[in-house]
Parts: structure tokens; sequence; C-alpha cells
């Protein structure tokens, strides 16, 4: 399979995720928008509708639209990537490490893209005084309690949860596909994301957190890359032991 057949699905697909998911917590936190104060659930939901969105636009790749996917899917011991189940036109995708890379590489650019384009769609809102944080935190995740080893542990235990489930569905006949996914990201934001605002994707905070660093955001300070590799460590390592558990157990 060609570099773009896979590039260019996948960062289609990550900008769509960061567009819709990080737009969703822009109109919470922002001033003036129409959702402000629209609270945690909202955004919680935002972000599973965000996956859905973002796995149809990827589907011809698998819809990993997430590095911690691609990897945990990898050390399941599959051959190959494979776009679907059952979907015998679609081509598979071999296994390797520069395919990999490709995965990673367009959606960390597509997750910057996307969050890029979101900060126009609220370009006006931006403009408004607000604190700092809160606009940092429409593109990046951040601690309620900042501890560096517990958040680690907390970003590792919802991709655990993410992986696990997602390597299930492959043992289940339900057929619901990225609507599964999307409900599984609601639930693991409503339970498991209050410590850390639930990364659970390294493209989905690094991508946004480089947009950040980047664009002429009134009133912003620091991107805050003292965090920075919790949500994209500890979903790398919960991704990968996730994968290696739901290999190993269904």
């Amino acid at each position: 399979m060609d570099f773009l057949a896979i590039a260019l699905p996948e960062f289609l697909g990550t900008a769509m995720l960061t567009l819709l998911g990080c737009g969703v917590v822009a109109n919470v936190l922002l001033p003036n928008t129409k959702g402000n104060g629209g609270g945690w659930l909202l955004i919680n939901f935002g972000w599973g509708l965000a996956v859905f969105a973002g796995v149809y636009v990827a589907y011809s790749t698998g819809g990993h639209i997430n590095p911690a996917v691609t990897l945990g899917l990898w050390v399941t011991g599959q051959d190959f990537f494979s776009p679907a189940d059952g979907q015998e036109q679609l081509a598979v995708i071999e296994a390797n490490a520069p395919n990999a890379l490709v995965y990673i590489g367009s959606q960390i650019l597509g997750g910057t893209f996307g969050a890029v384009v979101m900060y126009l769609a609220y370009k006006s809102h931006f403009d408004l005084k607000a604190p700092a944080p809160e606009k940092l935190a429409v593109f990046a995740t951040g601690p309620q309690e900042r501890s560096y080893p517990w958040n680690f542990v907390t970003e590792v235990i919802a991709t655990f949860v993410l992986l696990f489930v997602i390597v299930s569905f492959a043992h289940t006949p339900s057929g619901l596909g990225p609507l599964a996914v999307a409900l599984l990201v609601v639930a693991i934001g409503a339970s498991l994301g209050g410590p850390t605002g639930y990364a659970i994707n390294p493209a989905r905070d690094l991508g946004p957190r480089i947009a950040h660093a980047l664009l002429p955001i009134p009133g912003k300070e620091g991107s805050d890359w003292a965090y920075s590799w919790v949500p994209v460590l500890g979903p790398i390592v919960g991704g990968i032991l996730g994968g290696l558990a739901g290999a190993a157990l269904l």
C-alpha cells in the first residue's frame, strides 16, 4: 500500500477528531459561546462523537487515528493492519515499522491541523479575555491534581481499557464498529477522565499542544511542556499493554 493511501486517511481522520473534540471543549470553556458552561458530560459526548466521525473518515486504514491504537493493535501479533474484518475489498496493510511510522506521523500532523481549523472557527472567542489555562485546556489535557507518576498511571489505565475493549470487539458479532468505539470513549471520559482529562491518544494531545504553541492566541501563556510527556507516554504504554492483554485473554 502506498504512502498516501495510509497517510491521507489517518491525517484527515485525526484532523476531524481534534476539530470536533477540541471544538466541544472550546464551546464549553470559551467566553460568550452558545455552549459556555455546558459541563463535563457535554465534553465527554462531544469527544465520543468526534471519535465516531474520525474513524469513519479514516475507514480505509482501519480508523486508528491514535498512535496508541496503532501500536496496541500491532503488538497483538497480527501480520497486518486490517482495515475492517470481513471487508475483503479493502487492501490490507502490512504491520511493519515503516507503515507504523506513517500512521503515527500522519496522526500527529492531522491532530495539529484539526486544532488549527478549530481555532479559526472560534477565533473571535479566543480574542476575548479568558484565563490562559482555559485557552490551553481547549487544545491539550492537564491534570486536576498534578502528580506526574499518578497522572501517568491514570493515562495508562484509561488507554489500557480503550485497547483491551477494542481488541474484544474483534471477537464479537455486534457489528457496531465506530459507534461502539465512540461509546467506549464516552464511558472512559465519564469514569476515568476526571484526574487528567483523558488524553488516551498521543496525537490528540501533542498535535493540538503544538498548535497552541504556534498560534497567535491573545493572552496565552506557556503550553505546559513539562506535563506533555504524560499524555504521550501514558497512552502508549497503556495501549501496548491493553493490546497484549486483549490478545492473550480473548
